[in-house]
């Protein structure tokens, strides 16, 4: 099915002015509805995306309860006959126009029903994700490309389009499972990225903890079903499954696919961006699993890890097994290399020395306050030029650039390792970043923010 074609100028502009008149006559007049512009244009744009989206949705049990629906709205099928045959199927939106003047091409119907019956993609690796922001679904592939092959940032224009947002956080309360949003390969491995219709903040709320377990648990099942080998958690879904991790494989002990959470991989970036001579470090934020293996490869290279609170040290010192004597109370002011995950106090960054550098371990990334300090991106890898279908960017990373607990997944596929890393479970992390510099994927020199110099 091919639905992409490059029009004529004049044809676009024609195109275009077309679609304009109604929304320009009612200013003509001094007349007009913000809700009738809003609704044409969400309209015109849905239904032109649709149109040209390369793919058949329109389940067939849809036609057979509502016969009349074929001819008041077209499928990517119906469309895609006019990109092929041309002289066949103009009708935008409405092919009741073709069927009075008998320029429906006959072949409609076979290619309907044979664009259903495409066989089912099987993923080797599937990676879950989620929305971040309410403005997030813009920066999505299947929203504004401009949008989605730039790192996410909030924009001031995009506020304007508050009923589509609107719309779209009512959609992701109806819609209940996980929709495909990329679809990669890489060295013969077929990816693919999940999305879990649920914004940030639905993950902390209590009230919601049962619909997104099961959402991520739904999605798992169908992962392996599928004939996928490996699923990865990203942003939110991890802590959400890594609570119920080992009762979870407990119930379900013949899935073979594994889960992935990718901690393993982002302990390894943090301890490889951390510059070569380094003697001591300030460690801030939640100890998780990531934050004590990270702590414990530091003390075993002699680095000092600091914190800044007695209670803080009193918890390292329980959970830390390689202290070797180098967990210790510091000043806020004495170390520039600060690690930073999740539930920190960002008014702290306000105390550190000029120059610091800060990185993070966290899934989202830092608010950066001071323009005289280093910024790293959240745990990240330039990807391999054999990775296909890298257009669009990964939230707030750089084209190209993917996030860690996605990368951990493709690894752990590439190299089979038959076993989970979820829950309380972490891998080698030497073992874990030397496989991954093997398959290509390399690491990100670059920072988030650079500091400004000033007279």
């Amino acid at each position: 099915m091919m639905t992409a074609v490059t029009h004529p100028f004049a044809e676009m502009f024609a195109y275009f002015t077309l679609f304009a008149i109604p929304m320009l006559t009612p200013l003509f007049f001094y007349k007009s509805s913000v809700a009738a512009i809003y609704g044409y244009i969400f309209y015109i744009d849905f239904m032109n995306n649709m149109g040209h989206c390369n793919f058949e949705f329109f389940p067939k049990k849809l036609l057979s309860f509502f016969p009349l629906f074929k001819y008041l709205s077209y499928t990517p099928s119906f469309h895609s006959l006019h990109h092929t045959k041309f002289r066949a199927n103009y009708s935008l939106f409405m092919p009741i126009y073709d069927y009075i003047y008998g320029t429906v091409d006959k072949t409609t119907d076979a290619t309907y029903e044979s664009c259903l019956k495409r066989p089912k993609d099987s993923p080797d690796v599937v990676h879950l994700t989620h929305l971040t922001s309410f403005d997030s679904v813009y920066q999505l592939r299947l929203g504004f490309s401009s949008f989605a092959s730039n790192p996410h940032k909030s924009k001031w224009y995009v506020h304007l389009m508050w009923p589509f947002t609107m719309l779209s956080m009512l959609m992701t309360w109806i819609f209940g499972r996980a929709i495909v949003l990329e679809s990669n390969t890489f060295n013969d491995l077929k990816l693919q990225c999940w999305l879990i219709p649920r914004f940030r903040t639905q993950y902390f709320s209590q009230k919601h903890n049962n619909t997104l377990n099961k959402l991520i648990e739904n999605s798992i099942m169908e992962a392996e079903l599928n004939g996928a080998k490996v699923v990865s958690l990203g942003l939110f879904n991890q802590k959400q499954f890594n609570a119920h991790c080992g009762l979870y494989i407990r119930r379900f002990p013949e899935l073979k696919i594994k889960v992935v959470d990718g901690s393993s991989l982002v302990a390894a970036i943090v301890l490889n961006n951390i510059p070569k001579g380094t003697h001591q470090v300030v460690l801030r934020g939640k100890f998780d699993k990531v934050a004590i293996t990270i702590a414990n490869a530091l003390c075993t290279k002699n680095i000092q890890v600091g914190v800044l609170y007695k209670d803080e040290l009193e918890e390292l010192q329980e959970t830390v097994t390689m202290s070797k004597g180098n967990l210790a109370l510091s000043p806020i002011n004495t170390s520039k290399i600060w690690l930073v995950g999740d539930e920190w106090d960002e008014n702290e960054q306000m105390e550190a020395p000029e120059g610091s550098l800060f990185i993070p371990f966290s899934h989202f990334p830092l608010n950066n306050m001071r323009e005289s300090c280093f910024y790293h991106y959240t745990p990240s890898m330039i990807t391999p030029n054999t990775f296909t279908n890298s257009h669009s960017c990964e939230n707030w990373l750089p084209r190209r650039v993917m996030s860690a607990w996605r990368i951990a997944g493709i690894i752990h596929a590439l190299e089979g390792w038959n076993v989970d890393e979820c829950g309380d479970i972490i891998l080698d992390t030497n073992k874990v970043w030397e496989a991954t510099i093997r398959h290509g994927f390399q690491p990100l020199k670059i920072y988030a923010q650079i500091p400004c110099v000033t007279n």
